[in-house]
């Protein structure tokens, strides 16, 4: 059964509010509208972001900045070699007055975890997020504790020094609903960053919006209309990386699930009650490419799977508008 359409007044109140944290957030990351955009697509979808980029560029302050713009509450995990799973998920410990084990919750209770460089502390350790990640909640001694709601995961990692660093498996990549790669800025950006190195911050950020709307801006992206043509658009897109000839492990069904849930909440930022071919396109490499594991002859030839999505794309026909 399809959902109610959203009225017009909430779409266009959706949209002000995303704009506005958008603007704030951007007013600390300067240059990357698009980035931005994202992450709060991942927000509003109930998804994680993963940010992949060299040191330097702002991917802890992006974090950080998104994290200041909504009241609530955030933590910052600094993954390391020696951090263990109880350091992130919390632990149960006896106490001697009350004569009973007490749950003492970890830094991943928090509306906005801020997971800094995870690819440094090991599987064992980042496997602590899976559970969480996936289902909001985390089992200590067989008792599940729910996290706080809206709960996101902003994760960081370097891709370039890989000395002490250990990779992200699989199953841990398809956690998160977008992968992104903040960039360097260009040269009238990094200029104007320098000008207000000293005084930008996140810290110094005031929030736009608090977790009760943020998560009432959730329930809406729910109920954004996606026509059955697109649905099968989405499916077609995610089969067309199962049978590309330099794709060894295409997007599974949870990718497919990721792309039209981010679609949903990318129509909304856009201003739309709707969702259009062209949402579902945006969001086909930052939802896909970390889902899709290339071939070794392509991986030897240098094919990314950017290029493999890019031929992907154009290879599934656009689903016409009714009556075209």
């Amino acid at each position: 059964m399809s959902p109610e359409p959203l009225p017009p007044s909430y779409v266009s109140g959706f949209a002000q509010v995303a704009g506005q944290l958008a603007e704030r957030i951007g007013s600390i990351v300067l240059g990357k509208p698009e980035v931005v955009r994202l992450a709060l697509t991942a927000l509003f979808a109930q998804g994680h972001v993963l940010l992949e980029d060299v040191p330097g560029v702002g991917k802890t302050t992006l974090a950080r900045a998104l994290a200041a713009s909504i009241r609530g509450q955030w933590r910052r995990i600094q993954f390391t070699p020696d951090l263990l799973p109880s350091d992130v998920s919390g632990v149960t410990i006896f106490n001697q007055s009350s004569r009973a084990f007490e749950f003492h919750p970890g830094p991943v209770f928090a509306n906005i975890v801020i997971a800094d460089e995870i690819n440094r502390a090991s599987p064992k350790t980042q496997s602590a997020l899976l559970e969480v990640m996936e289902e909001r909640r985390v089992t200590v001694d067989g008792v599940p504790h729910p996290v706080p709601q809206p709960f996101l995961v902003v994760a960081t990692q370097n891709p370039v020094e890989m000395d002490g660093t250990y990779r992200l498996p699989e199953a841990q990549l398809d956690r998160f609903l977008v992968k992104l790669s903040v960039g360097y800025p260009d040269e009238e950006v990094e200029i104007e960053v320098l000008r207000g190195a000293a005084v930008r911050s996140p810290d110094s950020l005031e929030p736009v919006t608090d977790t009760t709307t943020v998560g009432e801006m959730v329930k809406m992206a729910l109920q954004v209309h996606v026509a059955d043509p697109l649905y099968a658009y989405a499916v077609r897109l995610a089969a067309a990386t199962r049978n590309h000839p330099q794709v060894r492990v295409g997007v599974s069904p949870r990718g497919v699930i990721a792309l039209t849930r981010a679609a949903c909440a990318y129509a909304l930022i856009n201003g739309r009650g709707y969702v259009l071919p062209e949402d579902l396109k945006a969001l086909v490499e930052p939802v896909f490419a970390h889902r899709v594991l290339l071939s070794a002859d392509a991986q030897l030839r240098g094919v990314t799977a950017t290029e493999v999505l890019a031929d992907a794309i154009t290879s599934v026909p656009v689903p016409l508008p009714a009556g075209a």
